[in-house]
């Protein structure tokens, strides 16, 4: 990849599951593994994420589409807040994304 943008890839992955916000960076990484593993990247175990939480990642990382106001109701009803479920969702929606763009990079490369 350019340089330029895994800089820029590694900076957007900083900004996501590190910095300050509403949810412990701990969970938003625990969570874009889980959705990652879900899109195809190999992982050596998967970090806990709270049970609350399962579906409603699942269902970002294999069905973005299909989320609807009744998804983010329930984790509300489960007493996260409106950042909160944003940054998870960023970090649910980060995770597939970034293992798709890492396969597609090892097949351009000739990888298998």
């Amino acid at each position: 990849m350019d340089q330029r943008y895994e800089d820029k890839t590694r900076s957007l992955t900083e900004a996501v599951l590190n910095s300050p916000g509403e949810t412990d960076p701990a969970v938003r990484r625990a969570v874009e593994v889980r959705a990652a593993a879900l899109a195809g990247r190999p992982t050596e175990g998967t970090p806990e994420v709270p049970q609350a939480l399962h579906s409603y990642i699942d269902k970002v990382a294999l069905y973005a589409y299909k989320t609807t106001d009744d998804d983010i109701q329930t984790l509300r009803a489960e007493g996260y807040s409106e950042d909160a479920i944003f940054e998870l969702t960023l970090s649910a929606a980060l995770g597939p994304g970034l293992a798709r763009l890492e396969r597609g990079l090892a097949a351009l490369r000739g990888d298998k």
